[in-house]
């Protein structure tokens, strides 16, 4: 396979063959995030991107899941998307599931029919980042979108037969806005309902925004204690049946798993758990990206 800039996915695209079909992300301007500097977003010729599932089909024999990347793969025109899940269909028949990121201005530019066809084609799910859904934060980490909008592209994504898997990011918010990021957050989860919700923690990179902010006082971290508390908050506010619920990434303090709203109140009592005994956190040495 070949391999432009560094390369990222979700955590449970571990296993899945993985095809750069943009470079970079089309946003890139977070202010929080470090991925994709090395790079200018560009769209990856399609001949390329088709080779290359030629030459996957070559070297494995079993190709269960594909993940589409960069940052924002749904931002190519329709007949491109098309044509690489044909290509995806007919060469790997025992595919389970095709995925991407999205982002909401690239979900925007698809269309209803367009959804559906994707659909259609194998696009299974895609995962997207909400970070929060407290409208000052959004504009402060400059996000482009409000909470709003994020959940409109949510349920549009919905509506038309693909899942969703949303992310956002505690303590993004400071100590200033630690209620309100943990609440609104949870309103936006509940109003996308996605099939999947995830919460990372935040952690600041060199090189960002973010980090020049914390180096000169203009923005306070939170403690792990606040973490905890603010975790609860959104919790606690969290009503999204049937959404699986993780918090098990390698930048979280504590792990947390389970099914909303049915494993509300154990994930509720585990945070209650790890605030009397500190202990049960992943010490700060182990946290990563």
């Amino acid at each position: 396979m070949r391999y432009y800039g560094s390369v990222y996915r979700p955590p449970s695209e571990a296993y899945s063959l993985i095809v750069q079909v943009t470079y970079g992300c089309s946003h890139n301007t977070c202010a929080f995030c470090s991925m994709y500097k090395d790079k200018r977003f560009a769209l990856r010729p399609l001949d390329e991107v088709l080779e290359d599932f030629r030459l996957a089909r070559n070297v494995y024999q079993r190709v269960g899941r594909v993940f589409l990347a960069d940052g924002d793969a749904l931002v190519r025109k329709a007949s491109d998307l098309y044509t690489i899940l044909d290509t995806v269909r007919e060469l790997f028949p025992e595919c389970e599931r095709v995925t991407c990121y999205a982002s909401p201005s690239s979900i925007r530019i698809r269309t209803e029919d367009e959804l559906r066809t994707l659909r259609e084609k194998g696009l299974t799910m895609v995962y997207m980042g909400l970070e929060s859904g407290s409208d000052a934060v959004l504009e402060r980490m400059r996000k482009g979108h409000t909470a709003a909008e994020i959940v409109d592209m949510g349920r549009k994504v919905r509506r038309n037969g693909i899942a969703l898997s949303v992310t956002a990011i505690t303590g993004l918010g400071g100590a200033e806005l630690l209620e309100e990021h943990a609440i609104e957050t949870a309103k936006a989860f509940n109003g996308m309902n996605p099939e999947y919700i995830g919460l990372l923690t935040l952690m600041v990179e060199p090189g960002t925004p973010l980090y020049d902010w914390v180096q000169s006082g203009a923005f306070r971290l939170l403690d792990r204690v606040q973490v905890l508390e603010e975790t609860r908050l959104l919790v606690n506010a969290l009503d999204s049946p049937g959404s699986v619920f993780r918090m098990n990434h390698a930048s979280n303090y504590l792990s947390l798993r389970g099914t909303l709203n049915a494993d509300k109140e154990a994930m509720l009592a585990e945070i209650a758990r790890a605030g009397q005994d500190l202990s049960r956190l992943r010490p700060e040495g182990w946290r990563a990206l």
